[in-house]
Parts: C-alpha cells; sequence; structure tokens
C-alpha cells in the first residue's frame, strides 16, 4: 500500500524524466565488423614487428657482429619460410604444443584447487599462502636437476616443472580475486541463497573472474618459459621439439635455423596471448561495460 502510495504521490512527468537520463546514459553499442576488428587488433603487432626488424636490419648493417652470429632478417625470413615446407618443424611444433596443452591444463587444476582451498581456510592460507609465493619466484630452470633425478630424461619431468612452473601463479591469481571480492557482494549471495558450491559459481569466481585471468595468463608464461627450458635440457629420441631444434641449431652454430626457431616461439606467443587471453580479457570487460572506458 505504501508503494502505491508513493508511486501515486510522483509527478507524473518523473517516470519520463528518469528513462530519457537512463537513455542519455546507455549509448547505443555498435559493433564493428569482423574485418574491422580483425584490423584494429592485427596492425599495432605488425607496426611493432616492422620495427624490430629495422633495428634488427640497423645492427646487421653496423657490422658489430658477425654474420654467423646475427644475419640478415632477409635471410632469417628465408630459412624460416624453408623450413615451414618441411615436416621437421611442423612435427617440432606439434610435440610442443601438446606438452603446453597437457601441462598448463593439469596447472590450471592443481592451481585452482590450491586457489580455492587457501582462499576458503584461514589455516590453509597461514600455513602455505607464503610458500606458494616462494614457489612462483623460484626460477623453473632451477627445478630440472630435481625433476630428472625423479623422473630421468622424460616427458614427466618436462610436465613436472611445467605445472610446478604455473600452478602457483594460477593459485594467487585466484586468491588475490578473492580477497578483492567486496563482504557486501557475498553477503548479499548468501541472502539469495547462494552457499556452498553455489556461491562459489555464482558470486565468488564472477567477481574474481579479472585476477584469475591475470593469473591463468601469467601461469602460462611461466609454463611456456619452463616448457622451453625442459625441451632444452631434456631430449627424447624420435620426439622433435622447438627447444630441441634450438639446442641442435645452437652446436650446429646455424644462426639462421637458430633465429627462425626463436620467431616460431615468439609468434606463438603472441598469437596465444592474443586470441586465447586477449580474448577472455575482452568479454570480461564487455560484461562489466569497460569497453567504452
Amino acid at each position: 500500500m505504501a508503494g502505491n502510495v508513493r508511486t501515486l504521490m510522483r509527478p507524473r512527468g518523473s517516470r519520463a524524466e528518469v528513462a530519457g537520463l537512463d537513455a542519455l546514459e546507455a549509448q547505443p553499442a555498435t559493433r564493428p565488423s569482423l574485418y574491422r576488428r580483425a584490423w584494429a587488433s592485427a596492425w599495432p603487432k605488425a607496426l611493432a614487428v616492422g620495427i624490430v626488424l629495422l633495428l634488427w636490419q640497423a645492427i646487421v648493417m653496423t657490422g658489430v657482429l658477425e654474420e654467423y652470429q646475427l644475419p640478415n632478417p632477409v635471410d632469417v625470413l628465408s630459412r624460416l619460410w624453408a623450413d615451414l615446407q618441411t615436416p621437421l618443424l611442423w612435427g617440432a611444433i606439434a610435440t610442443t604444443m601438446r606438452r603446453a596443452a597437457w601441462g598448463f591444463g593439469l596447472a590450471i587444476l592443481i592451481g585452482t584447487a590450491i586457489g580455492v582451498l587457501v582462499s576458503r581456510f584461514a589455516i590453509l592460507r597461514a600455513a602455505v599462502g607464503s610458500l606458494i609465493t616462494g614457489l612462483q619466484t623460484m626460477p623453473s630452470i632451477a627445478w630440472f636437476p630435481f625433476a630428472i633425478l625423479i623422473f630421468g630424461l622424460t616427458e614427466e619431468a618436462i610436465m613436472f616443472v611445467v605445472v610446478l612452473g604455473a600452478a602457483p601463479s594460477i593459485a594467487n591469481g585466484f586468491i588475490n580475486g578473492v580477497d578483492h571480492i567486496p563482504p557486501v557482494l557475498r553477503r548479499a549471495g548468501r541472502v539469495l541463497g547462494a552457499t556452498g558450491i553455489a556461491e562459489y559459481r555464482y558470486v565468488i569466481l564472477p567477481a574474481a573472474m579479472p585476477s584469475f585471468v591475470a593469473g591463468l595468463k601469467s601461469g602460462w608464461a611461466f609454463a611456456w618459459r619452463s616448457l622451453m627450458a625442459g625441451e632444452i635440457l631434456v631430449v627424447i629420441a624420435y620426439q622433435a621439439s622447438l627447444g630441441q631444434l634450438l639446442q641442435v641449431n645452437r652446436e650446429l652454430t646455424d644462426a639462421q635455423g637458430l633465429l627462425a626457431t626463436m620467431l616460431v616461439i615468439l609468434v606463438i606467443g603472441i598469437l596465444l596471448d592474443s586470441l586465447v587471453f586477449g580474448t577472455l580479457e575482452q568479454r570480461i570487460r564487455s560484461k562489466r561495460g569497460l569497453l567504452g572506458a
């Protein structure tokens, strides 16, 4: 009854005025075409690559380094194109990406589980909270002697170090996201019936998603670097990989092949950052109304 009375006492034009104000704030969202979005994402990267190539060529022209140390970028790109025509490079890429997918997938499962438990129980945070940060800051290369001692020169040794390199970053990302959730949001979720698993699914995880994705991105960087180091140190017969190609080209003093393989590693990293993590971040910002900010 009181609500109806307030509605009747409200001036007639007030609702129209509020609607008009809302219309002023809500700008019509015009989604650009796929071509425009692809071009807007591609041209800054292409410009950066062009600048790097120009600097590379300038260093070569100075003669500071010999040709066998730093070859011409045109020669390296020609070598890369030739290598792309062979099954050896594609097989190495497939092996490396398979290991990266398995290792990073395991790191996501383990890191998320640790993050949930530590953020849930204060005693676990007091016990292992600083240990997680310590593991995150520890160089992954330091784990390889221990991994080889346990697993030998096998893929398990590589997976062990990849998971140890990525899982702490993922766990810390989730924990930091939970720590920065406003308490009123969690109380509102409980009032609406979100408790237990439902609270994590509908309240905590969506609210912590930006920090969690940042942890995933950082974890992928650790995993990728750990994997490259592992493939250089742990050479498995009949399984060519990008790290193994780096090592072979170094031993043969093949600078063109070495730099061509490094370019492949760099391009894979850029593509994954743009297509996977960039897309996740864009969707999160879109849902939160931050794309136009």
